[in-house]
């Protein structure tokens, strides 16, 4: 019992996965706002360029 406790206090595999998540989520916030920086920006640009038009 106590080597088996010992094997998973040493094991380092659920560590990769966690970092990996966080990675991943931080890089998914990071998309997601610059979508929708670049999106209201962009909507801003055409409709100016489309009331200067009419």
């Amino acid at each position: 019992m106590m080597s088996l406790l010992l094997n998973l206090l040493n094991s380092d595999e659920g560590q990769d996965i966690a970092e990996y998540a966080v990675m991943l989520a931080v890089i998914l916030v990071i998309v997601v706002g610059t979508i929708r920086l670049i999106g209201s920006n962009s909507n801003a640009v055409f409709s100016q360029a489309a009331s200067s038009i009419q």
